[in-house]
């Protein structure tokens, strides 16, 4: 693996290009951090891909091009005497030294539990006003949920045991049943605290919902493409099928 001073030279290569694509590269020069915003985000998500893959190789790569976006934005803001990579790179540096007393002061701490409780509370001391004001307001759904319920729990806001959780979805689900067919934004309603509750559950289970709703999507795919193609193969079209044909390569599917 490299070695610090190579890591540093590595990273002055990156910013000393970056500087001469901001001022020779038509493209580069024409950004703005509004135009590379949707950019950033589906370059997050193809690193998210990377990872659910396994594929270091990939990995390697979007974490590069991440790293890319990082320096851009300070380079634009610097152009401005706003701050520059190091005023980023130092804040970042003094808030993890700040946050982590029990490495960097004399607080004890017992597991990571705990950890994540001196975290929550240390940001209310710097002055933020909830403990939910860090969830950015654009998450997708289900991963801010998960976050919500994360920070609550860092501040002692939470079930005590699994099974007060697994009782908690089973009432919500009963709610949802009593909605079903009758009032439509009631039934909304009760079918999002019945996904709240069994997020909630999946976390006193060690389960990323994210991840493990991800995964289900990927096992679809492959099964029903399976389907598709082998289901051609015998001259069969999907549309002129019936959900009986259709269900036999469905289950050849799920023995690969």
């Amino acid at each position: 693996m490299n070695t610090i001073e190579q890591k540093k030279e590595a990273f002055a290569r990156l910013l000393k290009i970056m500087d001469e694509l901001r001022a020779e590269c038509p493209w580069d020069k024409k950004q703005t951090l509004e135009s590379l915003r949707h950019l950033t985000i589906e370059e997050v998500y193809e690193l998210g891909d990377a990872i659910m893959k396994g594929d270091m190789s990939e990995l390697k790569m979007e974490i590069g091009d991440i790293m890319l976006h990082m320096v851009f934005y300070a380079k634009i803001a610097s152009e401005t005497q706003q701050f520059d990579i190091a005023d980023s790179l130092n804040g970042i540096c003094e808030k993890l030294i700040s946050r982590h007393p029990h490495i960097y002061g004399d607080v004890k701490v017992k597991n990571e539990e705990e950890v994540k409780a001196n975290w929550e509370k240390l940001k209310l001391k710097e002055g933020k006003t909830s403990v939910l004001a860090g969830v950015p307001v654009s998450l997708p759904a289900m991963v801010k949920a998960q976050r919500i319920q994360d920070k609550a729990r860092g501040v002692g806001f939470d079930w005590e045991h699994a099974h007060q959780v697994w009782d908690k979805v089973q009432e919500e689900l009963e709610e949802f049943k009593t909605e079903a067919d009758q009032d439509s934004d009631k039934m909304e309603d009760e079918f999002g605290d019945v996904l709240f509750a069994l997020i909630n559950y999946a976390r006193f289970k060690g389960i990323n919902p994210e991840d493990a709703l991800e995964k289900t999507n990927r096992k679809f795919i492959r099964r029903f493409q399976y389907l598709e193609t082998e289901s051609a193969k015998d001259g069969k079209k999907l549309g002129e099928m019936t959900l009986g044909e259709m269900d036999e390569y469905w289950e050849r599917a799920k023995e690969l």
